[in-house]
């Protein structure tokens, strides 16, 4: 039997499990239908350029959460680092901003997983409904997306164990699939014909706009660090790791992929990834293969965000910020139960909506996800200033240079969904999904509990504890 933490969770995680967890969350749906755009843009080594460019500005905000995470693993992650450097305002709209980005990537697979069974199985769109935003929901769509999010949520809902038992047989598939890819690509695989930098310095900028999201998954981590059963500094490195995995995994599947087709014709593929095997081993059924990996991603990243936006919501409601019954632990599962079903909840409200209403929350919940990261960047900084001898068992080389430079990148990321910005959200919808979530938040934290929330010094006291 797991011993269990301050909290009441089960300590129940080793080094496998939680880099398994954060890789799986940033292998997703996304590189089988994007891997054409990348190439298409970028071209084949200016892609890659990207991808190592994207590793980089998103590795400088990982190491960042690398020496708080091992020097405050307690579940909740941004919302304990922030509430110690920031106090409880600061606090709530870091934890509330990942929340919501946490949120709209569970949403988004709920619709990709039958988005992805469209493709694999012929005539699966049936039995139209009604229409959102000029596209069709389908009768089929809304029973896959629920079902999955019902599966998804049970195992999650029965323990940290299991959900990590599940992770790790999805990760496996994913990267058999890409080295069977890279096989293909070695063995029969001819140089690209597309230029190695596309359309240049324009194209590559395109792509490396697209690298931070494709990483989103790593703060996982942090999220679930008192549920593991590992010294803390190991915690800290996890994280560094399983970046630097992810990138080795795009660039992998990027030149694996320009070696079978042309960005034009990858891009004309509805999946690109999928079309690329298929066309090395010259067999559909390879590319069918491909397609499943993909779903196998679908599953790795929604099951990794409902851990973290659930033990998100848990640490909220733990310390006063949400509606108590958010921070109840199952008796017998030792997981935040209401918390895991509030993120389910939502995630099975998506299919009903159609693909174009996900895409509006999707972009939305990315202007959430950078401002989190920007107020832990900022929560690091205040630390490194304030509290120069607090305990740190990974100690980032440099700190300050290297909090100065994710300042800067995660500001500027920032300023790019605002008007005018190369990603600028969309008025009337995505702003309005925005400003509707900061209303929510806003209402739930005027109703919670009794108005008192924790402190930093009761956070310091709960971190001392762990050291004794």
């Amino acid at each position: 039997m797991s011993e269990t933490t301050q909290s009441g969770l089960e300590k129940a995680l080793g080094s496998k499990e939680m880099l398994i967890l954060a890789f799986g969350a940033m292998i997703g749906w996304g590189w089988i239908i994007l891997a054409g755009d990348w190439i298409n843009d970028g071209g084949p080594l200016g892609a890659i350029v990207a991808f190592l460019g994207g590793a980089v500005v998103v590795g400088i905000v990982a190491i960042i959460y690398s020496e708080l995470a091992a020097a405050m693993p307690l579940v909740g992650g941004e919302h304990v680092y922030s509430l110690r450097a920031l106090g409880p305002t600061g606090s709530f709209v870091c934890t509330w901003a990942i929340v919501f980005g946490y949120v709209t990537v569970a949403a988004f697979e709920a619709v990709a997983l039958p988005s992805a069974m469209a493709f694999i199985v012929p005539g699966f769109n049936a039995i139209p409904l009604w229409d959102v935003a000029g596209e069709p929901v389908y009768a089929t769509w809304i029973l896959v997306g629920v079902f999955g999010t019902l599966g998804i949520t049970y195992l999650n809902y029965i323990g940290i164990r299991v959900a990590a038992q599940f992770q790790i047989i999805m990760t496996v598939i994913i990267a058999l699939a890409g080295l069977i890819l890279i096989g293909g690509a070695v063995t029969n695989g001819q140089p690209s014909p597309d230029s190695s930098f596309g359309a240049g310095t324009t194209g590559i900028f395109t792509v490396v706009l697209m690298t931070p999201f494709m990483f989103v998954g790593f703060d996982v981590i942090p999220q679930s660090a008192e549920e593991a059963d590992i010294p803390a500094r190991t915690l800290g490195l996890l994280i560094i790791l399983a970046v630097g995995l992810a990138a080795l995994f795009y660039m992998a599947v990027i030149w694996g992929s320009s070696r079978a087709l042309s960005g034009s014709a990858l891009v004309d593929s509805s999946l690109p990834a999928a079309a690329a095997m298929a066309e090395l081993y010259d067999s559909s059924t390879a590319g069918q293969l491909m397609a499943l990996a993909g779903v196998a991603g679908i599953l790795t990243s929604w099951n990794a965000f409902i851990i973290g936006g659930s033990r998100a919501l848990f640490a909220l409601s733990e310390s006063g910020m949400l509606p108590e019954p958010l921070s109840k632990v199952h008796p017998k599962h030792n997981t935040p139960s209401n918390a895991i079903l509030l993120v389910g909840g939502l995630s099975a409200l998506a299919p009903f909506f159609g693909e174009q209403m996900l895409t509006w929350i999707v972009n939305a919940g990315g202007l959430g996800i950078v401002v989190a990261w920007f107020l832990v960047v900022v929560s690091f900084l205040v630390l490194r200033y304030r509290e120069p001898e607090m305990n740190r068992p990974y100690e980032v080389p440099g700190g300050p240079v290297v909090g100065i430079l994710g300042f800067v990148a995660t500001a500027i990321f920032i300023t790019l969904y605002l008007p005018g910005g190369q990603s600028a959200l969309l008025w009337p919808y995505e702003w309005l999904i925005v400003l509707g979530w900061c209303v929510l938040g806003l209402v739930l934290y005027a109703i919670s509990g009794d108005g008192s929330v924790e402190t930093a010094d009761e956070v310091v006291s709960r971190t001392e504890a762990l050291d004794e």
